[in-house]
C-alpha cells in the first residue's frame, strides 16, 4: 500500500457512524424534489431542500429543458470561451442582468465556481479579502485562491469589520465578500451598514445571493432588493440550483467588471458551459418568478407560521429570518441521532456539522418551500418534538 493510500486508509469517521446505524448522508431519492419524496419504499416529508419556490417538479420547466435539449443536444462540448456560448445562454444573461439590476452577468455551470472563479480574479497583491466568518465553503475557497491579504470578521459584527477595514492600506482595493442569507443560520446580512461601511473606506462589495434570490426582493429579486441598496452593491452572485429550479450560477456587475471576468476567470473560460436543458430551466423559473409572485407570499406565509410554531414549542432557532430554521442541537453525536430518529418518523431534515458550523453550533437545518402547507409542518414539528424530547435535547 502507497503512503497516500496508508494516510487516507485510517480516515473511519464515516464507518463508525455507519456501524451505529446514523450516517446521515447520501440517502437516496427516488422520485421527484417535491414536498413529499419516496426513500427506501415509503414517502418521507422533505425538509431539506433548497427548492425555496417548489419549482423541480413544474411541468413548464421540465418542458422547456426537453425543448432545449431536443433543440442543441445534451452538452456543449466546450467552454463559453471557444464553441460552447448559445443563444440561450446570452438570452439568460441578459434578464439576469435586468432582472438584479446590474449592466451584464456572466452564466457559470455551477455556482461554486463562480466564487471559486471570480473572487481570486477581483483583488491580487497588495489588496484585502474582508469575509464574514460564516461565509459559504465556495468563498473561502476562492478567497484562498487569491494573492490578497486575507480577513475575517466575526458573524455579522459590524464593529468588527470596521476594525478589519481599518487595518487596510487605504488606496488598496477591498473586497468585502459576504452571504445575503447565511445558508446554515438562516439569518440575513446586515447589507444598509456593510454599505454604508463600504462608503466610509472606499471599500468594494460582492453579495452571495444564493439564498436569497427568489425569496427576498421584489418578485424575488434578492436580500440586496429587499434592503434598497442594489446600486450600492458592485457584484451579486446567484445560483440556479435554488430557487431557479436548475444547475448553475451566475455573477452580475458593471459592464467592466464583467469584461474583465468573461476574459479571466479561469472557472468561466476553462470550464465548459452549462448545458441547454439546465439553461432553459433556469430562463423558465426565472419568468415564472415574475409572473407568479403569490409562490412568493406562500413561501412566506408557510415561513412565518412554521417559525412561529418552533418557537413555542421551545426550539432554539437563533437569529433565523428566512425559510431556513436552524434547530440547534449543540452535539455531533445526537444532531445525527436526532436526523436518523425524524428520518424513521417520516420527515426529511439535513444536519449541520463542522466545517459547516462551530463545533458547538451543530444543528438541524430545516428549510421550506412555497409549497408545503401547514399540516405538512405540523406533522414534522409534532414528530421533531419527540425526537428532540427523546434524546433530551429540547425539554
Amino acid at each position: 500500500m502507497g503512503l497516500l493510500q496508508d494516510k487516507l486508509g485510517k480516515y473511519r469517521i464515516p464507518q463508525m457512524y455507519m456501524e451505529r446505524g446514523v450516517y446521515p448522508y447520501f440517502r437516496e431519492i427516488d422520485s421527484a424534489q417535491d414536498t413529499e419524496v419516496m426513500m427506501d419504499g415509503r414517502k418521507v416529508l422533505m425538509f431539506g431542500s433548497n427548492s425555496y419556490m417548489g419549482l423541480t417538479y413544474d411541468e413548464r420547466i421540465i418542458n422547456a429543458a426537453i425543448a432545449a435539449t431536443r433543440k442543441y443536444g445534451t452538452g456543449c462540448a466546450g467552454s463559453r470561451l471557444l464553441n460552447g456560448t448559445l443563444d440561450i445562454h446570452v438570452k439568460l444573461e441578459k434578464e439576469l442582468a435586468e432582472f438584479v439590476g446590474k449592466d451584464e452577468a456572466l452564466c457559470f455551470s455551477t455556482g461554486f465556481t463562480v466564487n471559486e472563479g471570480v473572487i481570486p480574479q477581483l483583488v491580487g497583491r497588495g489588496d484585502y479579502i474582508i469575509c464574514d466568518d460564516r461565509d459559504h465553503a465556495s468563498i473561502v475557497d476562492g478567497r484562498r485562491l487569491s494573492f490578497a491579504t486575507q480577513l475575517k470578521y466575526k458573524h455579522n459584527d459590524m464593529d468588527a469589520l470596521e476594525k478589519e477595514l481599518q487595518k487596510c492600506e487605504p488606496d488598496a482595493i477591498k473586497l468585502i465578500v459576504v452571504d445575503s442569507v447565511f445558508s446554515m443560520e438562516g439569518d440575513l446580512a446586515n447589507l444598509p451598514e456593510i454599505v454604508r461601511l463600504k462608503k466610509k473606506y472606499n471599500a468594494t462589495v460582492y453579495v452571495d445571493e444564493a439564498h436569497g434570490l427568489g425569496v427576498f426582493g421584489r418578485n424575488g429579486r434578492g436580500v440586496c432588493d429587499h434592503f434598497g441598496v442594489t446600486k450600492d452593491i458592485d457584484l451579486i452572485m446567484g445560483t440556479f440550483s435554488k430557487s431557479l429550479a436548475s444547475i448553475g450560477g451566475f455573477v452580475a456587475a458593471d459592464k467592466d467588471i464583467i469584461n474583465w471576468l468573461r476574459h479571466n476567470a479561469r472557472s468561466y473560460i476553462f470550464q465548459a458551459s452549462n448545458t441547454p436543458a439546465a439553461t432553459a430551466a433556469a430562463i423558465e423559473a426565472l419568468h415564472i418568478f415574475q409572473e407568479e409572485p403569490e409562490r412568493q407570499e406562500n413561501l412566506w406565509k408557510i415561513t412565518n407560521y412554521a417559525l412561529k410554531s418552533f418557537r413555542e414549542a421551545g426550539f432554539e432557532i437563533g437569529d433565523t429570518a428566512s425559510p431556513i430554521i436552524p434547530l440547534y442541537v449543540r452535539d455531533t453525536d445526537k444532531t445525527f441521532e436526532v436526523t436518523k430518529l425524524a428520518f424513521d418518523e417520516g420527515v426529511f431534515i439535513n444536519p449541520v456539522i463542522p466545517p459547516a458550523c462551530a463545533p458547538q453550533d451543530t444543528l438541524v437545518r430545516f428549510a421550506l418551500m412555497a409549497t408545503h402547507t401547514k399540516e405538512q409542518v405540523d406533522f414534522a414539528i409534532d414528530k421533531l418534538i419527540k425526537c428532540f424530547k427523546q434524546l433530551h435535547i429540547l425539554k
